[in-house]
């Protein structure tokens, strides 16, 4: 079934932690899928589609957590898909921790409330109505670095009632820089946010969607990102949505 929108609703998103033990800009602003034609949000959309990111950004000097460095237990999430739709603990589908890294908090990932989805927004849109209109189920996140250091991955999913709806909140999801098309991951976008100077963190982050599940993948790395992490990242997490 077709949908209609009634057109984005800017959001800026907010700062983000240091990784790989430097300093990165705040995000750029994103634009979220609009609500479907004749739900109603008590967001009122932003003059401008695509917001700018400030002339100077801001940089933070706080290291992140340390990531678990124990032995990984064995998961005993269940999950399973079919016809693309996606059933079991949402965590079960995000992208395995790679032997060569080590994750953030629990090895299981994290189940995100719409509460922690809006931290990352500005407070002047409802991103929880926005989400709501779209019929969001939930949403689960796991972040892992690599173990020289160099790399750190962030996997977000978000799960919607219909495959529908989850390709048009994919559809309307960007953020403010163009978008390009991601080697090899069909059906999927990715932008990249070059660092003022190499010794900052450069960014890449890749939209994409399987069945019912919009996936959300950012990569940082020191310096200018390389494309190629980007899909990597994503073709592994299409897979595993994919196959289960």
């Amino acid at each position: 079934m077709a949908l209609s929108v009634a057109g984005l609703l800017a959001v800026t998103a907010a700062s983000a932690a240091v990784t790989v033990a430097v300093g990165r800009p705040d995000r750029p602003g994103r634009a979220v899928a609009a609500a479907p034609s004749g739900a109603v949000t008590s967001a009122a959309a932003s003059p401008s589609a695509s917001p700018s990111p400030s002339p100077t950004p801001a940089r933070t000097s706080s290291p992140t957590p340390s990531p678990t460095l124990a032995p990984r237990p064995a998961s005993t999430l269940k999950g399973s898909v079919s016809g693309g739709r996606h059933s079991g603990d949402l965590r079960y589908f995000l992208l395995p921790v790679p032997d060569d890294a080590d994750p953030y908090g629990s090895p299981d990932g994290a189940m995100m409330s719409t509460d922690d989805i809006q931290a990352g927004y500005g407070k002047d849109v409802d991103v929880a109505k926005v989400l709501e209109s779209w019929d969001f189920k939930d949403a689960a996140t796991r972040t892992y670095r690599t173990r020289d250091g160099k790399t750190e991955v962030r996997v977000d999913l978000k799960r919607f009632k219909r495959t529908d709806l989850a390709q048009g909140f994919a559809d309307h999801s960007s953020y403010d820089r163009e978008p390009f098309d991601v080697d090899g991951v069909p059906n999927a976008k990715g932008y990249v946010f070059k660092p003022e100077q190499q010794a900052y963190t450069g960014e890449l982050i890749g939209i994409g969607v399987v069945g019912d599940v919009v996936y959300e993948v950012t990569v940082d790395v020191q310096g200018d990102p390389d494309k190629a992490l980007l899909a990597d990242a994503m073709k592994r997490t299409r897979d595993r949505l994919a196959n289960g």
